[in-house]
């Protein structure tokens, strides 16, 4: 591992111009997939994340949505130094940023500046410039006109087919996939840049106060898949929501496209670790079709 974090500070330094000595390592959290320190020298410090070797793609993928969410100059995400693959690695190298607890106005203040993302992050079509990942799960994003179909094909279709390879038991998934293009068929949204895995997990206030969302999953889709996240695994604080609409205000129905929305991440959860999560999504499943 020492041998692995030296040749990444190496590339540090050769990516910044500034000379950059490797004093200190930490482990730090690297989320549910990666590992993940925190590098510090000459003055500096950086987070690095660490996975397998073959998985440089997921990672080119992280700066590349990050670099395109920082360009809308509308809610902070931390700025990608340099990725790659060493011997025993692929990495990540992002900027170090301490975190805060986080007020009610920072909370608010981030639900306004996620809706303004949605607002100025647009597209023509549903997708994205290449495939990545949601969590370790592949994540298709070829370019439709269709949001339902998009929906249908691209998200649940893709997640009912691994998940029948992975042991699953749900009945009659071309069934769901109908109910999908049905349920969203008179639903034609904006395509918005959208973070794509937006659960409290991946979201904070630094310790100056302001708002930041890391780690994503992006594509240009509906912006209500985003707020349908916050929802799913215990909720943001209620500032938030009123910051966003405040912004921009939901369209209608989105209450009934919330759960079709959030079994994308449900069906994920059971593909990735089993368990409970297939029975949350049997019930999701029954409640909407």
């Amino acid at each position: 591992m020492r041998t692995s974090l030296g040749a990444i500070a190496e590339h540090i330094a050769a990516t910044t111009g500034q000379p950059f000595t490797l004093e200190q390592q930490r482990s730090v959290g690297g989320g549910c997939i990666n590992q993940g320190y925190c590098l510090a020298g000459s003055g500096q410090r950086y987070f690095v994340k660490l996975n397998r070797p073959n998985q440089t793609a997921m990672f080119a993928a992280e700066a590349l949505a990050l670099q395109q969410m920082g360009a809308t100059q509308t809610i902070r995400v931390p700025k990608p130094i340099c990725w790659g693959e060493t011997e025993s690695n692929s990495y990540i190298v992002l900027e170090w940023i301490d975190l805060g607890g986080g007020s009610g106005e920072a909370w608010q203040a981030m639900g306004r500046h996620l809706a303004e993302l949605h607002r100025r992050g647009t597209a023509e079509k549903f997708g994205w410039d290449r495939p990545n990942t949601i969590g370790s799960t592949p994540q298709m994003n070829d370019w439709q006109s269709n949001w339902a179909e998009f929906w249908a094909e691209q998200r649940l279709g893709y997640q009912l087919r691994l998940a029948r390879r992975k042991g699953g038991d749900f009945p009659e998934p071309q069934r769901i996939i109908e109910g999908v293009r049905r349920i969203l068929r008179d639903h034609q949204p904006q395509p918005s840049l959208v973070h794509g895995d937006l659960w409290s997990g991946n979201a904070a206030v630094t310790d100056q106060g302001e708002p930041i969302i890391f780690d994503p999953a992006a594509y240009y889709g509906d912006r209500e898949v985003d707020i349908a996240m916050t929802e799913l695994f215990g909720g943001f604080p209620g500032r938030f929501y009123q910051g966003y609409n405040e912004a921009w205000p939901l369209d209608s129905g989105y209450g009934d496209r919330r759960d079709l929305y959030n079994l994308y991440h449900v069906l994920n959860h059971f593909n990735l670790f089993g368990g409970g999560y297939g029975n949350q999504a049997k019930r999701i499943i029954q409640q909407l079709f």
